[in-house]
């Protein structure tokens, strides 16, 4: 498998340099932010290890999302193209929100109140919106007419993962909350919000699973693949139409329909490990809110000196 990908497909279309040079340019303006520009923003405090990690594997996350091999193995398996959504969509959106300073976010908001996007930053910061938008987007992609056909459509496939993005940024801003805010959920509902985005994601997931015949003409007809390969590699680049010239995808080491089932089970599964990650996380915050309203309790309160009779 992996010889016929690095044997069929050269450098640009395998490790997509276009992309590696964007994202070099965003984590350059991320550093200069928290670095010789934080001074200018009211509050802002200097960013952890930690934060400046979590951003750069975000960073890291989303390449493979949208380029790296992943993105040529995407068009020739589902599993792999459901991969790249869950690098894309469960791993470097929460991973850019926990990277970015929170002073950041506050500067941000607090520019737009007064402004024509204070009344667009109400509505779609709802906490609604979150957790239908982005599954609503997620549903509709992969219905097999949709899908096919966004395929086929390169700036409209771009357009949607983007769309995508945003929306997903949503969802996940509810979950993490990483500031105080008018719409923020109490720590029980965050935990419910989180339960709810399972449970919206599922239909999707159980159609690829259950569906009892390959649904997506991508990975099954080779014109609708030569079609949409034809988008994907660079300009000039030949087309390898030995891997479907049986009619069948011999890069895959199992059947169309096996490849479908396993796309379905990799992004549940994946959700499900994510999002209990991230129950683990507000329950963290939520115990340390509790200590903090307590205050300190008499065995916590340093002895200093003695008193003496």
């Amino acid at each position: 498998m992996i010889q016929q990908l690095f044997t069929n497909f050269g450098f640009r279309a395998l490790w997509t340099p276009e992309l590696i040079i964007i994202l070099v340019i965003v984590g350059w303006l991320y550093f200069r932010l928290v670095g010789k520009w934080r001074d200018r923003f009211v509050g802002a405090e200097p960013v952890s290890g930690k934060q400046k990690t979590y951003f750069i594997l975000g960073l890291i996350a989303l390449y493979l999302g949208w380029g790296s091999p992943l993105y040529i193995a995407g068009h020739l398996m589902i599993s792999f193209h459901m991969t790249q959504m869950v690098f894309a969509y469960f791993v470097a959106v929460p991973l850019f929100i926990l990277g970015t300073p929170k002073w950041f976010f506050r500067a941000v908001l607090h520019k737009s109140k007064g402004t024509s996007l204070e009344p667009i930053g109400r509505l779609f910061f709802n906490p609604l919106i979150g957790v239908l938008f982005f599954n609503f987007l997620f549903s509709v992609y992969h219905l097999p007419n949709i899908f096919d056909f966004l395929m086929r459509n390169v700036m409209l496939h771009s357009a949607y993962e983007m769309l995508m993005f945003v929306a997903a940024t949503l969802m996940w801003w509810h979950m993490l909350a990483p500031i105080p805010s008018k719409f923020q959920l109490s720590d029980l509902r965050r935990i419910g919000y989180i339960f709810a985005n399972g449970i919206l994601i599922t239909p999707a997931c159980a159609l690829i699973i259950f569906a009892g015949t390959p649904m997506y003409g991508v990975y099954t007809d080779p014109n609708t693949w030569a079609t949409v390969m034809a988008f994907c590699l660079p300009a000039g680049a030949d087309i390898p139409y030995d891997l479907f010239a049986s009619g069948a995808n011999p890069f895959s080491p199992m059947k169309p329909l096996y490849d479908q089932q396993l796309a379905g089970i990799v992004m549940k599964i994946m959700q499900e490990i994510t999002y209990g990650f991230t129950i683990g996380y507000v329950f963290k915050q939520w115990i340390k809110k509790e200590k903090q309203s307590e205050g300190p309790s008499i065995s916590d309160i340093p002895v200093t000196h003695t008193i003496k009779n």
